[in-house]
């Protein structure tokens, strides 16, 4: 089989996901179309050798419908003969992308890819395209449907995870993405997004609190406790899921979960032929992909049975893999892929992930393999696993080898 390997990753600042956010006046397909472009630019890429654009997006209407990715095609740089294809896995969109571009090379269908994703959340509102499993009687009954912030309390509840735990998770992602922007770990991958006069408009994740200390976090109330225990009463709905229960203990808050922001990301995938031809050094091989659907209530245990599965296809063992990227949707979701694994935490996640710097849903997948890469090469390391938990229970995996 044909080898996929990644020749480039890139991605925006993350911006706040409101009105005062950097990249509020920035439409999502104008965030798109500068990734595109940094693509093309620093890889001096003859863009008719890309088979397609294959662009994540999760709330797609508005400005984020109409197949968003061939519109940011035909608003950037790259030829009008290069198709664009959006896709919804929910947060794994991003990373789902970049899977289905590298499956689509290992089959022979084309040379090369450009794969991500973007998220406009302070332009496009989470939830604002309707959900049936969550509208829909007769759906969300029979699946006993929760919403997102529950189903992290489930877990943290079902794995006996306290509050102290998920804030002294949540203050080290702060802490670490503090020091890998201190430390320019980020500067290889960041684009620069201007505004339509050329000026720089944002450089870096101005998501982050890095003075966030435990005192902190714990003046901050449970954000989901009272969806939970009043009308419409979700933890109801839980315990007659769970019935060995007895309560569902809230712990998860703004401080410990990830944030709403603006971000756009893109990996340029190709085989063997496209970097020979077009002299471009690859950067890794994706090794592995892998995708399973899981318990819809709990919602968010998707890494745990995702990586079994990629593992077990591959042949491999945990101990095969050097770091890890685990996306921060909810603290306990992070504390239960270690808790499974019995994995150090210095490897999960060195850089801070999404408590600290955002979680961009479409974006995000494409931008945690993109960091797994920059940190293999400056930590010389050789294999890493990127994965995140899915609305609807799901989970999305990928390993990719340095070369």
């Amino acid at each position: 089989m044909t080898e996929a390997y990644i020749y480039d990753a890139v991605r925006s600042p993350r911006g706040k996901g409101r009105k005062d956010g950097s990249l509020h006046e920035v439409t999502s397909v104008r965030l798109s179309a500068q990734v595109l472009n940094a693509v093309k630019e620093r890889n001096d890429l003859d863009t008719k050798a890309i088979e397609d654009v294959i662009w994540g997006n999760v709330t797609q209407v508005k400005e984020q419908g109409g197949c968003l990715a061939r519109t940011a095609v035909l608003a950037s740089d790259f030829d009008e003969q290069v198709p664009g294809l959006s896709i919804n896995r929910f947060c794994a969109s991003g990373m789902e992308a970049v899977n289905l571009a590298a499956n689509q090379i290992k089959g022979g269908s084309g040379m090369a890819y450009v794969a991500g994703g973007v998220e406009m959340m302070g332009r496009v509102a989470m939830g604002s395209d309707g959900a049936a499993i969550a509208v829909d009687p007769s759906v969300a009954m029979n699946t006993y449907f929760v919403p997102q912030g529950i189903s992290a309390d489930i877990i943290a509840t079902e794995y006996g995870f306290t509050r102290d735990q998920a804030d002294a998770l949540a203050v080290e992602s702060q802490r670490r993405a503090a020091e890998a922007w201190e430390d320019k770990r980020f500067a290889k991958s960041i684009v620069e997004i201007k505004d339509q006069n050329g000026l720089t408009i944002l450089d870096h994740d101005e998501y982050m609190r890095p003075g966030t200390d435990m005192q902190a976090l714990g003046a901050l109330n449970a954000s989901f406790q009272a969806m939970g225990e009043v009308m419409p009463g979700f933890d109801n709905v839980a315990l007659m899921k769970y019935p060995h229960l007895e309560r569902i203990n809230h712990i998860h808050h703004a401080g410990n979960s990830s944030g709403i922001v603006d971000g756009a990301a893109a990996v340029l995938i190709g085989n063997k032929e496209f970097g020979e031809k077009y002299g471009l050094k690859p950067r890794a091989r994706i090794r592995a992909t892998a995708k399973i659907g899981t318990d819809p209530t709990i919602m968010l245990t998707g890494p745990v049975p995702v990586t079994e599965k990629i593992l077990a296809d591959n042949g491999m063992d945990i101990s095969d893999i050097d770091l890890f990227e685990v996306n921060e949707a909810f603290a306990s979701v992070v504390l239960r892929f270690m808790q499974r694994f019995d994995v150090d935490p210095s490897v999960v996640n060195p850089n801070g992930g999404s408590i600290a710097m955002g979680h961009p849903l479409g974006a995000t997948g494409a931008i945690i393999i993109g960091t797994l890469l920059d940190e293999l090469e400056r930590q010389d390391k050789e294999v890493g696993l990127a994965t995140l938990c899915i609305a609807s229970g799901m989970g999305a995996a990928t390993i990719i080898e340095r070369m």
